[in-house]
């Protein structure tokens, strides 16, 4: 019990002390967190945790989509891209299949590979400036 508490506060550190690019970061990590969730529930026939963790997906997909900055060229291709992915997590989750769920994983993981890298170079950008 103590030790969940510990690991609580921490996690609740660590969110209020991340920037806007590591909570981005987060949220990626959670999507797909909570879609390999979902895959290991519907292999145990375990429906409502299938559907509870693809709505915890679907949020942060959403949550993605309603905080674009439609004033770049860039988020209209993001818009189109997570109206797919929320479509398809929509699929998922009416017919309950992994292979749905697989596909969603894939683009979910190269969009958080991608910004992990966009990160990286914005550090190394902003330590040659600095140097």
């Amino acid at each position: 019990m103590m030790q969940r508490q510990a690991y609580a506060a921490y996690n609740n550190s660590k969110i209020l002390t991340a920037s806007p690019a590591e909570l981005t970061l987060m949220l990626y990590d959670g999507a797909i967190k909570f879609c390999n969730i979902a895959i290991a529930a519907i292999e145990k026939h375990d429906v409502e945790k299938a559907h509870n963790n693809i709505m915890k997906t679907e949020r942060i997909i959403i949550e993605f989509q309603t905080s674009l900055d439609h004033k770049y060229p860039v988020a209209k291709e993001f818009d189109r891209v997570y109206t797919y992915i929320i479509s398809r997590l929509r699929e998922a989750n009416l017919k309950k299949d992994p292979e749905i769920l697989e596909e969603v994983l894939k683009h979910l993981r190269t969009m958080r590979d991608t910004w992990k890298e966009v990160m990286q170079l914005s550090q190394n950008n902003s330590a040659s400036q600095v140097s």
